[in-house]
C-alpha cells in the first residue's frame, strides 16, 4: 500500500509552521497538497480570510504563528528578505529600524525602514508598516546578515546606519532625535571612528560632516579627531563649502568651523 505524504489543506498552515518553513509560493503549495494551481490559490485565499496567512506581494504567502494573528501579520524582519527576493530588489534595513536592532531604541520606530535600489511602494500589513528608501548606494555601504525566525536578512552595519541618519534625519524623527539615537548606538556597539570613516567614502562629504557635528553635541566616546582627519581632503573646493545642519533650513546661522556645518536650528537630544 502506499502512503500518500500529501499535506490535506486545512493542516497547511500548521504543517508549514512545524516544518519551520513559513514562506510559500503557489507552486510549493501545489508540490505539498497536490492541488491545481487554481485551487491551490482558492485554498491560500480562504486561510487569508481567517487570518492564517498574509501575502506580501503577489505569489508570496506567509503563514502567521498563533501569537501573532491578532497582528494580521509577522515582525517585518521575518519576511524581508524573501519579499524583496520575490520583487528583485537589492536592499538592507537601516535608520531608525536597524537603529533598534542594535539596542539603540528610545523610541521603538513606528514603521520598518528599509533601502532599496529600486522604486518599492511603502505597504502596511496589519499592524506591520514598511516603508522604503531608494539609495544609489546599495553595494557601496557596509552591510551584515542577521538572523530572523524565518531566516537572514541585510542589516546595515553601525557605522553605516550613523551615517544613513545623518544624512536623512526627516526621516528619522529629527534632528533632535537623531542625535539620541547616534549617542545610544555608539555606546551599545562601541562603534569606532575608523569605521564610521571607512564607511563614509559612499557618501557626500555633508554626511560625515553633519554626523560629527551631531557626535560632538551628544558627547559621545568617538574619536573625533579621526573623523576631522577623515574630512582634510585634497580638494579645496571641499574645505572651503558649507554644510546646512537642517538641509530643509534657512541658509543662515553660525558656521563651525571645525565641521563646517551652518547651525541653522538648535538641536536638542533627549539624554
Amino acid at each position: 500500500m502506499i502512503v500518500s505524504d500529501r499535506v490535506a489543506p486545512r493542516h497547511l498552515v500548521d504543517h508549514l509552521l512545524a516544518s519551520g518553513r513559513p514562506v510559500v509560493t503557489v507552486s510549493e503549495v501545489q508540490e505539498l497538497t497536490g492541488l491545481s494551481a487554481g485551487a491551490a490559490v482558492a485554498v491560500l485565499a480562504r486561510l487569508r480570510r481567517n487570518g492564517l496567512l498574509f501575502s506580501p506581494t503577489r505569489g508570496l504567502y506567509v503563514m502567521i504563528e498563533p501569537r501573532y494573528r491578532s497582528w494580521r501579520a509577522v515582525p517585518a524582519a521575518d519576511f524581508i528578505d524573501p519579499l524583496m527576493r520575490a520583487l528583485g530588489r537589492r536592499y538592507y534595513v537601516s535608520l531608525l529600524s536597524a537603529a533598534e536592532l542594535y539596542g539603540a531604541s528610545h523610541q521603538r520606530p513606528a514603521v520598518f525602514q528599509v533601502m532599496v535600489d529600486r522604486q518599492v511602494g511603502d505597504r502596511d500589513f496589519g499592524r506591520v508598516r514598511l516603508r522604503f528608501h531608494l539609495s544609489s548606494r546599495l553595494g557601496a555601504v557596509p552591510t551584515t546578515l542577521r538572523n530572523s525566525a524565518t531566516g537572514q536578512f541585510h542589516v546595515a552595519t553601525p557605522a553605516t546606519v550613523c551615517l544613513d541618519l545623518a544624512t536623512r534625519p526627516t526621516e528619522s524623527g529629527g534632528l533632535d532625535n537623531v542625535a539620541t539615537v547616534l549617542s545610544e548606538l555608539v555606546s551599545q556597539t562601541g562603534l569606532q571612528a575608523q569605521d564610521l570613516v571607512g564607511a563614509a567614502v559612499a557618501y557626500p562629504v555633508a554626511s560625515l560632516r553633519r554626523l560629527g557635528w551631531l557626535l560632538e553635541l551628544v558627547e559621545s566616546q568617538i574619536d573625533l579627531e579621526v573623523l576631522r582627519q577623515g574630512l582634510r581632503g585634497p580638494a579645496p573646493e571641499v574645505s572651503r563649502s558649507t554644510t546646512l545642519l537642517d538641509s530643509a533650513g534657512s541658509p543662515r546661522g553660525r558656521i563651525n568651523t571645525t565641521w563646517r556645518v551652518v547651525e541653522n536650528c538648535p538641536v536638542e537630544p533627549d539624554l
